[in-house]
């Protein structure tokens, strides 16, 4: 006997594996372009391997399916992908402090494990409308939540620091003790030569406090070199 697999055209085969890559890709690379942890790449290889793992479980066990003893479940391998994409999704995510980031991340992630099961399993037009839906989250519902958290005095500042034991957590005290309320924190990179780091604090400011005298506050801090303000 022979496996359904083999009965399905080569042009099938290409067309839903293409699909499945392109769907991931668009994804993938909005993700990329905003320096994510899982970009391009990453988002690629899981909805491609979905949906081969799709195909197999759909067509690979042809042979067995006129036996009396088997109980033919194409949905059975394929729900291990939802389960075992967590692991994955999991080490997107990054905890400094109380903020969590990655969590979209590892969101989209287990959307494109969703779609290229579509995709795996013949349900074309699902895996291109669930791909326009998260495209239309991730880029421009982030822009309108970007609008709407700038209208609220959302403000970024960037600054350098001295490398020392407890300093993020004096300057975030120092932003809530000067009216403010850190709402994410980004560790952008760190010296080489020398032992500074460069942090991205995301404040939601209050309306009586003025940007420029909390910067000539934190300015008086010891270990900051440098303030900016976006």
């Amino acid at each position: 006997m022979v496996s359904l697999l083999w009965n399905v055209p080569y042009f099938e085969i290409t067309l839903r594996l293409f699909l499945a890559a392109l769907l991931a890709g668009l994804i993938g690379w909005e993700r990329e372009r905003d320096n994510h942890p899982a970009g391009f790449r990453t988002h690629i290889l899981v909805c491609v391997g979905s949906a081969l793992i799709m195909l197999i479980s759909v067509y690979g066990f042809g042979e067995f399916m006129n036996s009396p003893n088997v109980r033919f479940d194409p949905s059975r391998i394929g729900a291990q992908v939802v389960s075992g994409i967590g692991f994955l999704g999991a080490g997107t995510i990054i905890r400094q402090g109380v903020t969590v980031s990655g969590l979209t991340t590892a969101a989209s992630l287990w959307v494109v494990a969703g779609i290229g099961l579509a995709v795996g399993a013949g349900f074309m037009f699902g895996a291109v409308l669930a791909t326009a839906l998260v495209l239309v989250s991730l880029e421009v519902l982030n822009r309108v939540d970007q609008w709407a958290l700038r209208k609220n005095r959302l403000r970024v500042f960037t600054m350098e620091i001295e490398d020392q034991r407890g300093k993020l957590s004096e300057l975030a005290n120092a932003f809530v003790d000067l009216g403010g309320s850190v709402q994410k924190i980004d560790i952008k990179q760190y010296g080489v030569a020398k032992p500074n780091v460069k942090i991205q604090f995301t404040v939601m400011m209050n309306e009586e406090v003025k940007v420029e005298d909390l910067c000539d506050e934190i300015r008086t801090i010891d270990g900051v070199q440098s303030i900016q303000t976006e």
